[in-house]
């Protein structure tokens, strides 16, 4: 799926001076329409400026103006080569800008407390840490511990709502399949230990018999 360069920063633009629908900001930056929606209500992105995708050749009028009469039509982005290989990047592996490092740790805390369920290499995934970071804000041993405070990774701008819900829904089903093993196993456990007791009954009676 090709993004827009700063997808927030686009949506702002969007939000401020179009009048598309939610839905088809959200399809068009890869976002969440919760997310948009925080955003026209001033509770996501403050003191982000907007990006205008048209001046940056990403979208054109014709297509604003036809999405604008259209709330069911998407919004089609103008591929061009460096949006291509700034899809290829992410995927590679996740970039945060500078400007938003230093929020990491605050974002990592956050999701510790609020959604033990995540897997280190989830948490790791949505903020672009590192494992010995967490491990070290796990267990208040960071070298900042004392200035960390629990800030909200979509609010931060460094993961999107949607990548967080997939990714809860993933540690989700992962801790259902674990659950149903240790059902299982421990059921096996019950029946092997009364198929060893039967046996010993069976022993016992065979004995005073004789």
């Amino acid at each position: 799926m090709n993004l827009p360069l700063m997808p927030k920063a686009t949506a702002i633009w969007l939000v401020e001076n179009t009048s598309l629908s939610f839905k088809q900001i959200a399809n068009f930056c890869g976002m969440h329409e919760l997310e948009i929606k925080g955003i026209a209500d001033g509770e996501v992105g403050a003191g982000i400026k907007g990006l205008n995708p048209i001046t940056n050749k990403q979208l054109t009028k014709e297509e604003r103006e036809r999405c604008s009469n259209d709330t069911e039509a998407d919004l089609q982005i103008i591929v061009n080569e460096v949006s291509t290989k700034t899809e290829q990047s992410k995927k590679k592996k996740k970039y945060t800008p500078l400007s938003k490092r230093q929020d990491r740790p605050d974002a990592v805390y956050w999701l510790i407390r609020n959604h033990p369920e995540l897997k280190d290499s989830q948490v790791a995934r949505l903020v672009g840490s590192t494992k010995s970071t967490i491990d070290a804000i796990r267990n208040r041993t960071h070298w900042n511990m004392t200035n960390i405070r629990p800030q909200d990774p979509i609010g931060l701008g460094l993961c999107r709502q949607i990548e967080l819900d997939e990714a809860i829904a993933k540690a989700e089903r992962s801790l259902k399949r674990a659950e149903k093993k240790k059902e299982k196993e421990e059921k096996e456990r019950l029946a092997q230990t009364n198929e060893n007791n039967l046996e010993k009954e069976e022993s016992s009676s065979v004995t005073i018999e004789e």
